[in-house]
């Protein structure tokens, strides 16, 4: 009997691959949690290391986009996929209203609510670029 007579085995994932995906979509989770942390105070790294402004802006520009705009990010389908994979249940609501609000605020996240973080976003960024902007003026003006 030829090899090509063979049959082919049919791998589906063992039990112990499925458990992959929830300690999967709980890593997504936690790089997500530390990315909107980053878009909030990533500026204030700033303050103490330059370079992680070319990170930190389009990082903050998408944050507030992303709240502006009311899409959801790439990372909660992801997790949702990884966890429906590994049996479990995905939430229907963006990060943010899972997993944010309801320890920052109560009820659900509405529109004016994802408006208001997008500002919050893009004020406080501001804020900590406009002083680090100052601080680097006043050094060069003493340096002349």
């Amino acid at each position: 009997m030829s090899i090509l007579n063979q049959p082919i085995p049919l791998i589906l994932p063992d039990s112990s691959e499925a458990m992959w995906y929830p300690w999967l979509a709980d890593l997504i989770l936690c790089i997500h949690f530390g990315f909107v942390l980053f878009v909030i105070f990533g500026g204030l790294l700033v303050l103490r290391w330059r370079w992680i402004a070319w990170l930190h802006l389009p990082s903050a520009v998408w944050g507030a986009f992303v709240e502006f705009s009311g899409w959801i990010c790439p990372l909660t389908p992801l997790e949702n996929w990884l966890r429906e994979q590994g049996g479990e249940t995905a939430y229907r609501t963006d990060f943010i209203a899972q997993y944010l609000l309801p320890v920052l605020y109560p009820g659900d996240l509405t529109r004016d609510l994802q408006l208001l973080l997008g500002t919050v976003v893009i004020v406080l960024n501001t804020a900590v670029y406009c002083l680090l902007w100052r601080m680097q003026s006043r050094g060069a003006s003493r340096n002349r």
